[in-house]
C-alpha cells in the first residue's frame, strides 16, 4: 500500500508558502481528518482555501489530493516510527550500535516512501540508453558516485566519477546528445555541483539529480529528479552517515532495475568481469 504522505509534508514543511503551510501542519495534526474529508473541507479547516490543497499536493509532487489520501491512510495502517536518535557523549559501544542500526534502516525505509515511480522508470531508461555517464558529487557525495561508476563499470556502461569540475566541465563540453550527467548532493545546494548541472543544462546534456526530498537548486536544474528522505540531521547524522546509506540504497535501486531490463546482458558483463578480477587475484 503506498505510504510517505506525512513524510513528504515534513520534509517539505519549512519550504512550503504561508498559505500551504497552513494546510500541511492541520494534515500533520489531524492526519485521520483527511481520509473522508474533500478539498474544500480541508481548506475550510486550515483557513485557507481548497486551491492552497491543491498547490500543496503539486509542491509534494502527487497526482493530486486523492494520491496524497492514499498515502497518508497508508502512513496511518503502519506501526509508529521510533524516529532518529542521536548519540550522546560517554554512550556504551553496545547503545551506540543499536541507535546505527535503527537510523540506517530508518532513513532507507522513508527514502523508499518517497520514490517516484514514474521518475524512477524515467531515470533507469535514461541510464540505459546513455551513452557516457558522468556522475558527479563533492566530498561524502563522491563517495556515491564512485560507488554508481563502479558498478555501471562491471556491466559495460561507460561511467566517470571525477571530483574535478574543470575536467568534469571538459566532458560535458564534449559530450553528445546520449550523454547524461548524474549530479549527487545531499542539500541540493552544493555550488559545484549547481555549476556542473547548470553547464549541463547550458549545452542541452541530459540531467539526474540525487538530492534530499524537497525544492533545491540542484533538483531544479535536473531533467529527472531523484530523492533521500531528509531527517532533521542531528549534529553526528549531518556528517553524511543516514543520508549517505540512502543514498547507496537509491543507487542499489537503480542498478537492479538497470540490470532486470537488460538481464543477459548484464548477467554476460558481470561473468566476464569475475572471471578478470579472478585472472588478477589468482595469475591464472
Amino acid at each position: 500500500m503506498a505510504a510517505g504522505g506525512l513524510k513528504m509534508i515534513q520534509n517539505m514543511l519549512e519550504q512550503l508558502p504561508a498559505s500551504e503551510r497552513k494546510i500541511a501542519e492541520f494534515i500533520l495534526d489531524n492526519p485521520q481528518a483527511i481520509l473522508n474529508s474533500t478539498v474544500h473541507d480541508i481548506g475550510s479547516h486550515a483557513q485557507t482555501s481548497g486551491a492552497a490543497v491543491i498547490r500543496l499536493c503539486k509542491s509534494l509532487g502527487l497526482n493530486g489530493f486523492q494520491d496524497l489520501k492514499v498515502r497518508i491512510a497508508g502512513d496511518l495502517v503502519r506501526p509508529v516510527e521510533q524516529g532518529y536518535r542521536d548519540i550522546e557523549p560517554g554512550e556504551s559501544f553496545f547503545s551506540i550500535a543499536q541507535k546505527t542500526t535503527s537510523n540506517s534502516i530508518q532513513s532507507i525505509r522513508d527514502s523508499e516512501e518517497l520514490i517516484n515511480y514514474d521518475e524512477l522508470e524515467r531515470a533507469v531508461h535514461t541510464l540505459t540508453t546513455a551513452q557516457n555517464v558522468h556522475f558527479f558529487g563533492i566530498g561524502a557525495s563522491n563517495i556515491i558516485a564512485k560507488d554508481a561508476q563502479q558498478k555501471l563499470l562491471r556491466v559495460h556502461k561507460n561511467a566517470t566519477a571525477f571530483t574535478d569540475t574543470h575536467l568534469v566541465a571538459t566532458l560535458i563540453a564534449n559530450a553528445n546528445k546520449d550523454d547524461l550527467v548524474f549530479g549527487i548532493s545531499h542539500s541540493g545546494e552544493t555550488p559545484e555541483v549547481i555549476k556542473v548541472m547548470s553547464l549541463a543544462k547550458e549545452r542541452g546534456v541530459k540531467t539526474i539529480s540525487l538530492t534530499k526530498y524537497g525544492q533545491s537548486t540542484v533538483s531544479t536544474l535536473a531533467d529527472i529528479k531523484l530523492f533521500t528522505a531528509y531527517s532533521g540531521e542531528a549534529p553526528f547524522r549531518s556528517v553524511a552517515t543516514s543520508s549517505r546509506l540512502a543514498q547507496l540504497y537509491i543507487m542499489d535501486i537503480l542498478f537492479l532495475s538497470m540490470a532486470t531490463v537488460q538481464y543477459e546482458d548484464t548477467i554476460n558483463s558481470i561473468d566476464k568481469t569475475r572471471e578478470a578480477i579472478r585472472f588478477i587475484k589468482e595469475g591464472k
